[in-house]
Formats: C-alpha cells, sequence, structure tokens
C-alpha cells in the first residue's frame, strides 16, 4: 500500500468539497439522469450551446479532466484517490464514445485525454486488485443504461 501525505489528503478532501457544491452537484445529477448520447449529433441536440444541459455537461466533464490531470501528475496518491472515486469512470463511460469525433473535430489529440489516462489507471488497477471487476462494472453499467432507457421511454 502506498503512502499519502497529509497534504495529498487535504488536497482530496477538498476536491470533496467541490463536489458538494451547490451548483456542481445540480450538474453532477443532472448528468447522470440525463446524459445518455451515443454521437455528436445527440450532443448537440441534448447539449446545445449557451443552455443549461451544455453548461452542466461542461461543469462535470471539466471537472473529472481537471481532477484527473492532478492524480495524473502524482498531485494525490492515486491508490488512495482510487479507492475513494468511482464518479469519474460513469462520466467517462458516458462520453467516451464522442471523444474520437471531438478530437477530430478540434484537431487535438489531447480532448479529454488526462480523463481517459485515467481511466485507464483505474481499471489497470481494480483489474489488479479484484480480477474480473472491470466486466462486471461495464455489464452492470450496460444493464443501468438500458433501465434508464427504458425509464425515458416510458416518460415520453
Amino acid at each position: 500500500m502506498s503512502e499519502a501525505t497529509h497534504e495529498q489528503v487535504n488536497l482530496m478532501l477538498k476536491l470533496y468539497d467541490l463536489r458538494r457544491e451547490a451548483k456542481l452537484r445540480e450538474a453532477r445529477d443532472w448528468f447522470a439522469a440525463n446524459f445518455h448520447v451515443k454521437n455528436v449529433d445527440e450532443f448537440m441536440k441534448l447539449c446545445p450551446p449557451g443552455s443549461q444541459p451544455n453548461t452542466y455537461f461542461r461543469m462535470v466533464v471539466g471537472y473529472w479532466e481537471m481532477v484527473a490531470s492532478i492524480v495524473n501528475r502524482g498531485l494525490i496518491d492515486e491508490e488512495l484517490f482510487f479507492e475513494n472515486s468511482g464518479e469519474q469512470w460513469a462520466v467517462w463511460q458516458q462520453v467516451k464514445a464522442l471523444i474520437p469525433a471531438w478530437r477530430e473535430m478540434f484537431g487535438s489529440k489531447h480532448v479529454l485525454a488526462n480523463l481517459e489516462k485515467q481511466i485507464i489507471g483505474l481499471e489497470a488497477w481494480r483489474e489488479k486488485r479484484d480480477p474480473g471487476m472491470n466486466e462486471k462494472m461495464n455489464k452492470f453499467f450496460e444493464q443501468m443504461q438500458q433501465q434508464a432507457a427504458k425509464t425515458r421511454a416510458a416518460s415520453n
């Protein structure tokens, strides 16, 4: 087990406090309930520029990209972070299908690259710690997505 410093623990707690900020919590709730897009066209329909959904999307994804850049640089002990945070994985699952198109549109391979790198590390850490967990998490996430789609269809 690695040793986190007091400074790293305090930064981790600060990041947790930021997640609890009212607007970011509202954005995270919206994201979890509503962001189920498969392509850029669906994204633009759900989150047009200047809309509240676009703001919420940018808040959530921007937060996790920032946190990933902090963790990837070793400013927070990776194991400590992975033991205490998994929401970024769910966010990545929601956006990863869009990444190739965004990277091409913006002409940058670095679009959400910090988050992607962190998710690769998280999944490797998980698999080492609990072999087979990633497969189970992926299945669980797919089931949640299917249920969310059924719920949305029933409410329309």
